[in-house]
Protein backbone atom coordinates (compact mmCIF):
# COMPACT_ATOMS: atom_id res chain seq x y z
CA UNK A 1 0.00 0.00 0.00
CA UNK A 2 1.26 3.22 -0.89
CA UNK A 3 1.66 5.56 1.72
CA UNK A 4 -0.92 8.61 1.90
CA UNK A 5 -3.63 7.69 -0.79
CA UNK A 6 -6.89 8.42 -0.16
CA UNK A 7 -8.55 5.48 0.91
CA UNK A 8 -12.03 4.83 -0.06
CA UNK A 9 -15.12 2.29 0.87
CA UNK A 10 -17.76 1.65 -2.16
CA UNK A 11 -21.38 0.95 -1.07
CA UNK A 12 -23.48 -0.03 -3.82
CA UNK A 13 -26.18 -2.84 -3.90
CA UNK A 14 -25.43 -2.79 -8.13
CA UNK A 15 -22.68 -5.10 -8.73
CA UNK A 16 -21.98 -3.51 -12.15
CA UNK A 17 -22.35 0.20 -10.67
CA UNK A 18 -19.75 -0.77 -7.72
CA UNK A 19 -17.65 -2.62 -9.90
CA UNK A 20 -17.16 0.60 -12.55
CA UNK A 21 -17.21 3.12 -9.02
CA UNK A 22 -14.37 0.71 -8.21
CA UNK A 23 -12.70 0.51 -11.65
CA UNK A 24 -12.61 4.74 -12.04
CA UNK A 25 -11.21 5.20 -8.23
CA UNK A 26 -8.21 2.51 -8.58
CA UNK A 27 -7.42 3.72 -12.08
CA UNK A 28 -6.33 6.99 -10.06
CA UNK A 29 -2.83 6.12 -8.02
CA UNK A 30 -3.46 8.50 -5.28
CA UNK A 31 -7.19 6.74 -4.55
CA UNK A 32 -7.04 2.90 -2.66
CA UNK A 33 -10.28 1.09 -2.56
CA UNK A 34 -10.40 -0.84 0.87
CA UNK A 35 -13.90 -2.06 0.57
CA UNK A 36 -17.22 -2.74 -0.61
CA UNK A 37 -20.44 -3.23 0.60
CA UNK A 38 -24.00 -4.16 -0.92
CA UNK A 39 -25.73 -3.09 1.67
CA UNK A 40 -26.39 -0.41 4.45
CA UNK A 41 -25.32 -2.46 7.28
CA UNK A 42 -22.24 -3.93 5.71
CA UNK A 43 -21.29 -0.47 4.75
CA UNK A 44 -21.77 0.66 8.60
CA UNK A 45 -19.70 -2.65 9.66
CA UNK A 46 -16.72 -2.03 7.32
CA UNK A 47 -16.76 1.87 7.38
CA UNK A 48 -16.31 1.39 11.76
CA UNK A 49 -13.50 -1.76 10.74
CA UNK A 50 -11.54 0.26 8.02
CA UNK A 51 -11.97 4.10 9.10
CA UNK A 52 -11.55 4.90 5.52
CA UNK A 53 -11.05 8.48 4.25
CA UNK A 54 -14.54 8.56 2.12
CA UNK A 55 -17.46 6.59 1.37
CA UNK A 56 -19.43 6.57 -1.53
CA UNK A 57 -22.80 5.38 -0.31
CA UNK A 58 -25.68 4.43 -2.60
CA UNK A 59 -29.11 5.58 -1.18
CA UNK A 60 -31.56 2.81 -2.57
CA UNK A 61 -29.89 -0.09 -0.35
CA UNK A 62 -30.87 -3.33 1.10
CA UNK A 63 -30.86 -4.14 4.57
CA UNK A 64 -30.35 -1.04 5.61
CA UNK A 65 -30.82 2.40 3.69
CA UNK A 66 -28.54 4.51 2.50
CA UNK A 67 -30.17 7.59 4.99
CA UNK A 68 -30.29 5.25 7.86
CA UNK A 69 -26.12 4.10 6.90
CA UNK A 70 -25.44 8.14 6.77
CA UNK A 71 -27.34 8.65 10.24
CA UNK A 72 -25.43 6.02 11.79
CA UNK A 73 -22.00 6.94 10.29
CA UNK A 74 -22.55 10.21 11.15
CA UNK A 75 -23.51 9.55 15.09
CA UNK A 76 -20.84 7.12 15.48
CA UNK A 77 -18.04 6.96 12.90
CA UNK A 78 -18.26 10.62 11.52
CA UNK A 79 -16.20 9.93 7.50
CA UNK A 80 -16.89 11.82 4.86
CA UNK A 81 -19.59 10.93 2.39
CA UNK A 82 -20.44 11.25 -1.28
CA UNK A 83 -23.61 10.21 -2.30
CA UNK A 84 -23.27 8.75 -5.46
CA UNK A 85 -27.41 7.71 -6.29
CA UNK A 86 -29.95 8.04 -9.20
CA UNK A 87 -31.73 11.65 -10.01
CA UNK A 88 -34.82 10.00 -11.77
CA UNK A 89 -36.81 8.70 -8.60
CA UNK A 90 -38.83 11.53 -6.56
CA UNK A 91 -38.69 9.20 -3.47
CA UNK A 92 -34.79 8.99 -3.74
CA UNK A 93 -34.52 12.48 -4.89
CA UNK A 94 -35.96 13.35 -0.76
CA UNK A 95 -33.84 10.61 1.22
CA UNK A 96 -30.60 12.27 -0.64
CA UNK A 97 -31.96 15.67 0.58
CA UNK A 98 -32.65 13.57 3.86
CA UNK A 99 -29.06 12.38 3.82
CA UNK A 100 -27.14 15.55 2.97
CA UNK A 101 -29.01 17.32 5.92
CA UNK A 102 -27.84 14.31 8.34
CA UNK A 103 -24.69 14.79 7.23
CA UNK A 104 -23.27 13.48 3.83
CA UNK A 105 -21.23 15.85 1.95
CA UNK A 106 -22.02 15.88 -1.48
CA UNK A 107 -24.16 13.97 -4.28
CA UNK A 108 -23.40 13.26 -7.56
CA UNK A 109 -25.44 10.91 -9.93
CA UNK A 110 -24.49 7.85 -10.75
CA UNK A 111 -22.82 6.69 -14.30
CA UNK A 112 -25.64 5.92 -16.80
CA UNK A 113 -23.44 3.86 -19.10
CA UNK A 114 -23.68 6.75 -22.33
CA UNK A 115 -20.83 8.50 -21.28
CA UNK A 116 -17.53 8.59 -23.32
CA UNK A 117 -15.66 11.95 -22.78
CA UNK A 118 -14.41 10.73 -19.04
CA UNK A 119 -16.17 13.58 -17.35
CA UNK A 120 -18.05 11.16 -15.39
CA UNK A 121 -15.03 9.60 -14.50
CA UNK A 122 -12.93 12.70 -13.35
CA UNK A 123 -15.71 14.78 -11.33
CA UNK A 124 -16.00 11.08 -9.35
CA UNK A 125 -12.55 11.35 -8.37
CA UNK A 126 -12.07 15.19 -7.93
CA UNK A 127 -14.83 15.06 -5.77
CA UNK A 128 -13.81 11.85 -3.68
CA UNK A 129 -10.40 14.19 -3.41
CA UNK A 130 -12.41 16.73 -2.36
CA UNK A 131 -14.10 15.14 0.27
CA UNK A 132 -11.55 13.45 2.26
CA UNK A 133 -9.81 16.50 3.10
CA UNK A 134 -13.08 17.81 4.58
CA UNK A 135 -13.24 16.99 8.83
CA UNK A 136 -16.55 16.07 9.30
CA UNK A 137 -18.71 17.02 12.56
CA UNK A 138 -20.50 14.59 14.45
CA UNK A 139 -24.11 14.99 13.81
CA UNK A 140 -25.69 13.35 17.04
CA UNK A 141 -28.81 10.78 16.22
CA UNK A 142 -31.02 12.76 19.08
CA UNK A 143 -30.84 15.36 16.25
CA UNK A 144 -31.18 13.51 13.11
CA UNK A 145 -34.84 12.57 13.64
CA UNK A 146 -36.75 16.37 13.09
CA UNK A 147 -34.79 16.23 9.76
CA UNK A 148 -36.47 13.13 8.00
CA UNK A 149 -39.60 13.66 6.55
CA UNK A 150 -40.77 10.68 7.85
CA UNK A 151 -39.75 11.54 11.12
CA UNK A 152 -41.66 13.62 14.21
CA UNK A 153 -42.00 16.48 11.59
CA UNK A 154 -40.78 20.41 12.12
CA UNK A 155 -40.62 21.74 15.20
CA UNK A 156 -43.49 24.05 15.52
CA UNK A 157 -42.34 27.84 15.15
CA UNK A 158 -42.73 30.61 17.66
CA UNK A 159 -46.68 31.62 17.32
CA UNK A 160 -46.85 35.24 16.60
CA UNK A 161 -44.49 36.90 13.92
CA UNK A 162 -42.72 40.04 15.12
CA UNK A 163 -43.49 43.59 13.71
CA UNK A 164 -40.84 44.87 10.77
CA UNK A 165 -38.58 47.76 11.58
CA UNK A 166 -39.03 49.66 8.74
CA UNK A 167 -35.78 49.33 7.43
CA UNK A 168 -35.86 45.76 7.17
CA UNK A 169 -37.39 44.66 3.25
CA UNK A 170 -35.98 41.38 3.19
CA UNK A 171 -33.92 38.38 4.19
CA UNK A 172 -31.09 36.48 2.05
CA UNK A 173 -29.24 33.35 3.11
CA UNK A 174 -26.72 31.57 0.99
CA UNK A 175 -25.31 28.37 1.67
CA UNK A 176 -23.19 25.18 0.22
CA UNK A 177 -21.61 22.10 1.25
CA UNK A 178 -23.82 21.54 4.58
CA UNK A 179 -26.64 23.53 3.69
CA UNK A 180 -29.81 21.85 3.58
CA UNK A 181 -29.51 21.18 7.37
CA UNK A 182 -28.23 24.65 7.89
CA UNK A 183 -31.05 25.92 6.42
CA UNK A 184 -33.70 23.85 8.10
CA UNK A 185 -32.40 24.90 11.27
CA UNK A 186 -32.84 28.44 10.43
CA UNK A 187 -36.07 28.05 9.05
CA UNK A 188 -37.02 26.29 12.01
CA UNK A 189 -35.88 29.35 14.48
CA UNK A 190 -38.42 31.72 11.86
CA UNK A 191 -41.58 32.92 13.13
CA UNK A 192 -44.78 31.78 11.17
CA UNK A 193 -46.12 33.28 9.00
CA UNK A 194 -43.17 35.85 9.15
CA UNK A 195 -43.63 38.89 7.19
CA UNK A 196 -40.60 39.38 4.73
CA UNK A 197 -39.71 37.55 1.78
CA UNK A 198 -36.61 35.26 2.18
CA UNK A 199 -34.40 34.66 -0.38
CA UNK A 200 -32.06 31.61 -0.39
CA UNK A 201 -29.37 30.18 -2.66
CA UNK A 202 -28.15 26.74 -1.89
CA UNK A 203 -25.10 24.82 -4.02
CA UNK A 204 -26.69 21.74 -5.30
CA UNK A 205 -25.85 20.57 -8.65
CA UNK A 206 -27.72 18.94 -11.69
CA UNK A 207 -30.24 17.59 -11.73
CA UNK A 208 -30.42 16.81 -7.85
CA UNK A 209 -31.53 20.21 -6.92
CA UNK A 210 -34.79 19.68 -8.65
CA UNK A 211 -37.05 18.85 -6.05
CA UNK A 212 -35.24 20.16 -3.24
CA UNK A 213 -38.32 23.14 -2.36
CA UNK A 214 -40.51 20.66 -2.21
CA UNK A 215 -38.41 18.98 0.03
CA UNK A 216 -37.62 21.50 2.62
CA UNK A 217 -41.09 22.81 2.68
CA UNK A 218 -42.20 19.52 4.38
CA UNK A 219 -39.41 20.16 6.87
CA UNK A 220 -40.15 23.50 8.32
CA UNK A 221 -43.64 26.17 9.37
CA UNK A 222 -42.70 27.72 6.21
CA UNK A 223 -44.47 27.94 2.81
CA UNK A 224 -40.84 26.98 0.29
CA UNK A 225 -41.28 27.68 -3.52
CA UNK A 226 -39.01 28.11 -6.17
CA UNK A 227 -38.50 31.49 -7.29
CA UNK A 228 -40.80 32.85 -10.28
CA UNK A 229 -39.19 35.66 -12.70
CA UNK A 230 -40.94 38.77 -12.51
CA UNK A 231 -42.30 38.24 -9.26
CA UNK A 232 -42.78 41.26 -7.79
CA UNK A 233 -40.59 40.95 -4.15
CA UNK A 234 -43.56 43.11 -2.45
CA UNK A 235 -45.98 40.50 -2.82
CA UNK A 236 -43.70 37.50 -1.78
CA UNK A 237 -44.32 36.52 1.83
CA UNK A 238 -42.14 33.26 1.49
CA UNK A 239 -39.48 31.76 1.06
CA UNK A 240 -37.95 31.33 -2.37
CA UNK A 241 -35.23 29.24 -3.84
CA UNK A 242 -32.94 29.96 -6.52
CA UNK A 243 -34.16 27.58 -9.35
CA UNK A 244 -31.40 25.08 -10.81
CA UNK A 245 -28.83 26.96 -13.03
CA UNK A 246 -30.06 30.19 -12.69
CA UNK A 247 -29.23 33.14 -10.74
CA UNK A 248 -31.53 35.08 -8.98
CA UNK A 249 -31.61 38.66 -8.69
CA UNK A 250 -33.57 41.63 -7.26
CA UNK A 251 -34.44 44.49 -9.94
CA UNK A 252 -36.34 47.61 -9.34
CA UNK A 253 -38.04 45.45 -6.64
CA UNK A 254 -38.92 41.77 -9.02
CA UNK A 255 -37.53 38.82 -8.96
CA UNK A 256 -35.42 38.17 -12.05
CA UNK A 257 -33.57 34.78 -13.32
CA UNK A 258 -31.12 34.78 -15.49
CA UNK A 259 -28.83 32.78 -16.92
CA UNK A 260 -25.76 35.28 -16.86
CA UNK A 261 -22.41 33.51 -16.60
CA UNK A 262 -21.21 31.62 -13.49
CA UNK A 263 -19.70 33.15 -10.61
CA UNK A 264 -17.09 31.16 -9.21
CA UNK A 265 -18.44 28.13 -10.96
CA UNK A 266 -21.74 28.25 -9.62
CA UNK A 267 -24.76 29.30 -10.60
CA UNK A 268 -26.80 30.35 -9.01
CA UNK A 269 -24.54 32.35 -6.77
CA UNK A 270 -24.60 33.87 -3.57
CA UNK A 271 -22.55 36.98 -4.89
CA UNK A 272 -24.91 37.47 -7.61
CA UNK A 273 -28.21 37.53 -5.05
CA UNK A 274 -26.43 39.45 -2.13
CA UNK A 275 -24.92 41.69 -4.50
CA UNK A 276 -28.60 42.79 -5.61
CA UNK A 277 -30.25 43.32 -2.36
CA UNK A 278 -27.72 45.41 -1.47
CA UNK A 279 -28.28 47.76 -4.37
CA UNK A 280 -32.18 47.40 -4.16
CA UNK A 281 -32.58 47.24 -0.15
CA UNK A 282 -29.17 48.73 1.31
CA UNK A 283 -30.21 48.98 4.60
CA UNK A 284 -33.17 46.90 4.18
CA UNK A 285 -31.13 43.48 3.85
CA UNK A 286 -30.51 40.76 6.17
CA UNK A 287 -28.11 38.99 5.09
CA UNK A 288 -26.68 35.37 6.45
CA UNK A 289 -23.68 33.24 4.49
CA UNK A 290 -23.38 29.64 5.96
CA UNK A 291 -21.42 26.54 6.02
CA UNK A 292 -20.05 26.15 1.89
CA UNK A 293 -16.70 25.27 0.12
CA UNK A 294 -14.66 28.13 -1.24
CA UNK A 295 -15.83 31.80 -1.38
CA UNK A 296 -19.15 32.68 -2.90
CA UNK A 297 -21.15 34.97 -1.10
CA UNK A 298 -18.21 37.02 0.84
CA UNK A 299 -17.71 39.69 -1.73
CA UNK A 300 -21.55 39.80 -2.03
CA UNK A 301 -21.57 39.94 2.10
CA UNK A 302 -19.23 42.68 2.09
CA UNK A 303 -21.69 44.78 -0.16
CA UNK A 304 -24.34 44.47 2.12
CA UNK A 305 -22.63 45.47 4.89
CA UNK A 306 -21.32 48.26 2.82
CA UNK A 307 -25.14 49.21 2.02
CA UNK A 308 -26.14 49.35 5.92
CA UNK A 309 -27.36 46.03 6.05
CA UNK A 310 -26.82 43.53 8.75
CA UNK A 311 -24.19 40.56 8.00
CA UNK A 312 -24.00 37.53 9.45
CA UNK A 313 -20.67 34.72 8.66
CA UNK A 314 -21.99 30.97 10.58
CA UNK A 315 -18.85 30.46 12.78
CA UNK A 316 -16.38 27.33 12.05
CA UNK A 317 -17.58 24.86 14.96
CA UNK A 318 -20.90 24.77 13.75
CA UNK A 319 -20.11 24.81 9.51
CA UNK A 320 -19.38 21.27 7.93
CA UNK A 321 -17.08 23.37 5.73
CA UNK A 322 -15.63 26.58 7.31
CA UNK A 323 -14.90 28.30 3.78
CA UNK A 324 -17.32 30.57 2.73
CA UNK A 325 -18.20 32.20 6.08
CA UNK A 326 -14.34 32.18 6.86
CA UNK A 327 -13.45 34.30 3.41
CA UNK A 328 -16.95 36.72 4.60
CA UNK A 329 -14.84 36.94 8.08
CA UNK A 330 -11.63 37.68 6.35
CA UNK A 331 -12.96 40.57 4.37
CA UNK A 332 -14.54 42.24 7.16
CA UNK A 333 -18.22 41.26 6.13
CA UNK A 334 -19.46 39.73 8.84
CA UNK A 335 -20.94 42.07 11.23
CA UNK A 336 -21.59 39.04 13.42
CA UNK A 337 -19.84 35.48 13.31
CA UNK A 338 -22.52 33.17 14.94
CA UNK A 339 -22.76 29.81 15.54
CA UNK A 340 -25.85 28.33 13.88
CA UNK A 341 -27.94 27.86 16.26
CA UNK A 342 -28.15 31.61 16.99
CA UNK A 343 -28.45 32.62 13.40
CA UNK A 344 -32.32 31.98 12.81
CA UNK A 345 -32.90 33.51 16.54
CA UNK A 346 -30.65 36.85 15.28
CA UNK A 347 -32.58 37.14 11.93
CA UNK A 348 -36.23 37.01 13.79
CA UNK A 349 -34.43 39.80 16.49
CA UNK A 350 -33.38 42.10 13.66
CA UNK A 351 -36.92 42.62 12.06
CA UNK A 352 -38.06 45.33 15.30
CA UNK A 353 -35.52 47.43 13.83
CA UNK A 354 -32.60 47.34 16.20
CA UNK A 355 -29.16 45.92 14.18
Amino acid sequence: MTVGRIRVLVVEDSLTVRERLCEVLRADPDVEVVGEADNGKRGIELCRSLRPDVVTLDMMLPVMSGLAATEYIMAYCPTPILIVSSSTNRGELFKTYDALAAGALDVLEKPRGDEDDGSWERKLVATVKLASRIKVITHPRARLGGLGRSARGPAPPPATAPEVGPERRVVALGASTGGPAAIVEILRALPAPFPLPVLVVVHIGEPFASAFAEWLDGQTGHRVEYARDGERVAGVARVVLAPPDRHLVVHEGTLRLTTDPPRHSCRPSVDVLFESVARQYRAGVVAALLTGMGHDGAAGLLEVRRAGGMTIAQDEATSVVYGMPREAALLGAAERVLALGEIGPAVAGALGGSK
